[in-house]
């Protein structure tokens, strides 16, 4: 679960089977009752239908955990990051980093930076569009050492400037008087 849409649709899962949760939060619920398989199979069934997926396997929680944690922090956060991700990360999750690192690396065939990246470039690119912060206070809010830190990671991913990007953007839609 990544989003507020997701939490309401397991909350409405749930609450069709008749199961009581005492919490549902992005990644993880916790339920009252212990489920039978029955139960268990009828869950899993019902989420697949939405879209979403139950998962039993350890690793494969801490997986979702870890990209949670992340999405979270760089999407829907409005606090300025000002900290260590691996940091972050092994304090949220009780795991020393290098497990944790090693385990997303190993499932997702990618390294937890790349996907913080992947992330903080999607946000740059969202934070341009709406234009409400210039580059400078884009790459504080999202803990950049520099200007130039930013924009070389930006464009190694896209492959444009973010300026460039925001004059794409710009080009794309006309003021409805020129229309």
């Amino acid at each position: 679960m990544v989003s507020n849409r997701c939490k309401m649709v397991v909350k409405e899962v749930l609450k069709e089977m008749g199961l009581h949760f005492i919490i549902v939060d992005l990644g993880e619920v916790e339920i009252m009752e212990t489920l039978t398989d029955i139960q268990r199979e009828q869950l899993k069934i019902s989420l697949l239908e939405s879209g979403l997926e139950l998962m039993d396997n350890k690793k494969a929680v801490l997986i979702e955990k870890i990209k949670n944690i992340i999405i979270q922090l760089i999407h829907h956060s409005e606090e300025t990051i000002k900290t260590n991700f691996s940091d972050y990360l092994s304090e949220k999750l009780n795991h020393n980093y290098t497990y944790l690192a090693n385990l997303f690396s190993e499932v997702q065939g990618t390294t937890i930076e790349q996907f913080i990246i992947l992330h903080k470039v999607e946000r740059i690119k969202e934070l341009i569009i709406y234009g409400e912060l210039n580059i400078t206070e884009i790459a504080w809010k999202l803990n950049y050492s520099s200007i130039a830190h930013l924009s070389n990671q930006f464009k190694k991913i896209t492959g444009l400037s973010p300026m460039h990007f925001k004059q794409l953007k710009d080009k794309r839609r006309k003021p409805i008087e020129e229309i």
